[in-house]
């Protein structure tokens, strides 16, 4: 099978199509066949070591999230058959590449999969895991505040994967939000429930204080700013200390693999309930022209492999 690896660390250029093994499903595994697999920021900052955990020895395959069917099942394996449509999130944070889902199969444990509804198809589904998962775990840390509803809070990145789906989630927790879009994104953001939607360019610190802001992007101390004291900011990356002195509680959002939760947004997604947005589709094989597009920006939408 053909996959993609980073051969070393740094730009597109370390991504090379190489000629793989093909998987074979171990007890608890089923092999999938990758019928798309998403292009995260996390996938770029892998190639350059930027990552939480510390640089991957390379060569490793990047990709979190996949959709695809069964083409093998395991020994002892029987929640799956073969020909079962799938979507599910490579714990990329555990395995470093070994595997990654840039690649036609992977030999994929069960757990990391969930059913997929027909009325997904491929590319949208394989935009959901890392996305919408982080979403709903960065409010659930902000909700320890017991903040009641219409409690306002403001999201960064809101015309991102992660603040997109944040922003949807807050709103129907009963948050009144404030979102922040990308230039000439405003319309798809106020079509997410936003209450306000605020510009790229805006000055936050004049948009608060909030009790509470999900800082998706991240973007640091102007999100800072905006919080009240004794407010929560919950942030996807590392980001400076804020003055201890405003008694304000700052997370760091690093995902997790929720297998329930996973599979119910999924589920909202194929039901309309949530939506997601795909910039494009790009082969495999022109992975590192993708990733080039992702360090450009402006992306309405994520980009998704198909192999």
């Amino acid at each position: 099978m053909l996959g993609v690896v980073a051969a070393a660390l740094g730009g597109p250029e370390v991504l090379q199509v190489t000629e793989l093994p093909d998987p074979v499903a171990g007890s608890g595994q089923v092999v999938v066949r990758v019928r798309a697999v998403c292009v995260h920021p996390a996938d770029v900052a892998s190639t350059t070591g930027e990552i939480p955990l510390g640089p991957v020895p390379t060569p490793f395959l990047p990709g979190w999230d996949i959709a695809g069917e069964v083409t093998a099942v395991g020994p002892d394996t029987t929640e799956f058959q073969v020909g079962d449509r799938v979507a599910g999130m490579v714990p990329w944070y555990l395995t470093r590449g070994a595997p990654g889902g840039y690649a036609e199969y992977i030999a994929a444990d069960t757990g990391w999969l969930v059913p997929l509804p027909d009325g997904l198809d491929y590319a949208a589904a394989a935009t959901v895991p890392l996305n919408a998962q982080t979403a709903h775990q960065g409010l659930a840390l902000i909700a320890q505040g017991l903040f009641p509803p219409g409690t306002s809070i403001l999201i960064t990145g809101a015309s991102g994967g992660v603040g997109g789906f944040a922003t949807q989630l807050a709103v129907q927790s009963g948050y009144r939000v404030l979102a922040q879009a990308g230039d000439g994104d405003e319309q798809w953001v106020h079509g997410l429930g936003a209450d306000v939607v605020i510009p790229r360019s805006t000055d936050l610190a004049t948009v608060g204080p909030v009790p509470a802001v999900f800082d998706a992007v991240p973007v640091g101390r102007p999100a800072a700013a905006a919080v009240e004291n004794r407010g929560v900011v919950v942030a996807t990356r590392p980001t400076p200390t804020i003055v201890p002195s405003r008694g304000v509680r700052q997370d760091l959002q690093l995902i997790r693999l929720d297998r329930a939760l996973l599979a119910d947004l999924v589920a909202q997604v194929a039901a309309g309930r949530l939506l997601t947005r795909v910039a494009g589709t790009v082969p495999l094989t022109e992975a590192a022209d993708a990733h080039r597009r992702v360090l450009a920006g402006g992306l309405l939408g994520k980009l998704v492999l198909t192999p």
